[in-house]
């Protein structure tokens, strides 16, 4: 397996220096090579448009029910988020406060979408079990450090809520603690989440795919869908690649193509997510830094997510991409290695092995979303960064309702998909808003 290809450290990337890497995600390096077909062509009850979690576990869900069907791929088998992320599985309702849903949506509505989110993350771990899909799964919990001393009040209030109205256990783990979890002074305490949990998310796909296949999907990858059009008795979807019938469509492409659906077009900001990742180092240097052995991530406005790999000693570091760069060059990931020596200065001297990055779908109303568009296609997207457990769950609850089962029925039905004016410059204007919350988290403000 390749690793770095030179001793390149983190401290050569965090000062700007052009620095050789993998440009691939290093959840690659384990997935197989699983058949896929070449035409486009023919009918399926069900057309399902990407292969990510979302698609496969649609396409799972439909054949296991008897129904024919097609998943089309743009790119290959899950090119997008699903097998770029970071791994880390929580219940699906991280975007918001608890009290701040509860504004929003009322107390009873909030606390059935904090349950079903709760759910979320118990149905991927029987389905895992259940599948024997191997993929490292496991509850490790998720630490989150208050960047601020104010930030670590906050959470506690935030934790104290979400026990009492999803009963979901947590605790905080005051600064004079926090060594027992993470080997840095960076922190002012933090909050942990026992049962949120962790999973090699390559592996994860392949076992997704192995299943849904078996189970009599077809997948066709290199064909993106160019438009989608109405016909008497389906649609027809339409490629480079040719064209095929179906019944009923899918959209299942979060942050990537939604250019044959002017509604979902107007609904999905992409925002690109990038990781790096070290080479190899010795087990128990991995283990010092993060004594806790757990999912980790911080307070701020501009998120860090960052875990060791569950299959070699390697410490693995998300957030934004770097802008004014492509993304191929070091200068896109050098703020990772800022951000990553931040709060562990002692890991300077580490290689760096790969590096890569990849697309989340973001809504206006920071909700994920699933139902029927006015055009009659089925969609199931806007994750917005938290979409490991979200799109299994949501990928099984689209399915149903194409099949018109009542155990479809989700609370994130149905909510109100906004869309914005000004969407089409929402892309564009991505790095300001970036920048505009990485200035108030240095200054506070």
């Amino acid at each position: 397996m390749p690793t770095a290809l030179s001793p390149i450290t983190l401290s050569d990337l965090a000062q700007g220096r052009a620095v050789p890497f993998i440009h691939k995600p290093y959840w690659w390096e384990a997935m197989p090579t699983l058949a896929h077909d070449d035409a486009v062509s023919g009918f399926a009850d069900v057309a399902v448009v990407g292969s990510g979690f979302t698609g496969l576990s649609a396409a799972l869900t439909l054949a296991r029910a008897g129904r024919s069907v097609t998943i089309l791929e743009a790119g290959t088998a899950g090119y997008g988020a699903s097998t770029r992320n970071g791994g880390q599985v929580g219940s699906g309702n991280q975007k918001f406060r608890v009290k701040t849903l509860i504004d929003m949506m009322g107390m009873k509505k909030a606390q059935a979408l904090l349950m079903e989110g709760v759910a979320m993350l118990d149905n991927m771990e029987t389905l895992i079990t259940d599948e024997k899909i191997s993929c490292f799964f496991k509850r490790c919990g998720r630490f989150r450090g208050a960047v601020r001393p104010e930030h670590y009040d906050a959470m506690a209030r935030d934790m104290q809520d979400l026990e009492r109205y999803a009963g979901v256990h947590s605790f905080m783990v005051p600064r004079s603690e926090q060594h027992k979890e993470i080997a840095t002074d960076f922190f002012h305490g933090g909050s942990v989440l026992p049962q949120d949990a962790s999973l090699h998310p390559g592996l994860y796909h392949a076992g997704l795919l192995d299943r849904a296949q078996n189970a009599g999907a077809r997948l066709i990858c290199q064909a993106p869908v160019t438009a989608v059009q109405r016909d008497s008795d389906g649609f027809t979807l339409i490629t480079p690649r040719g064209s095929m019938k179906a019944r009923q469509v899918i959209i299942a492409t979060n942050g990537y193509r939604q250019s044959f659906s002017s509604f979902c077009r107007k609904r999905i900001v992409p925002v690109t997510s990038a990781l790096i990742a070290t080479a190899p180092m010795p087990a128990e240097r991995l283990q010092a830094l993060m004594p806790g052995g757990r999912m980790y991530g911080n307070s701020a406005r501009v998120f860090s997510y960052f875990r060791a790999a569950p299959d070699q000693p390697r410490l693995i570091w998300g957030g934004r991409v770097g802008r004014g760069a492509s993304a191929s060059s070091a200068r896109a990931y050098a703020h990772l290695a800022r951000d990553l020596l931040d709060v562990f200065p002692q890991a300077g001297d580490l290689a760096l092995s790969h590096a890569w990055s990849g697309q989340i779908g973001y809504t206006f109303d920071e909700f994920p979303h699933l139902g029927l568009a006015p055009d009659g296609l089925h969609y199931a997207v806007g994750y917005c960064g938290t979409g490991v457990s979200r799109s299994t769950w949501f990928g099984r609850k689209i399915a149903l309702q194409v099949m018109d089962k009542p155990e479809g029925f989700s609370e994130f039905t149905g909510l109100r998909f906004p869309s914005h004016p000004f969407q089409k410059f929402a892309p564009a204007a991505v790095p300001f808003f970036e920048q505009w919350y990485r200035l108030r988290d240095t200054f506070n403000i």
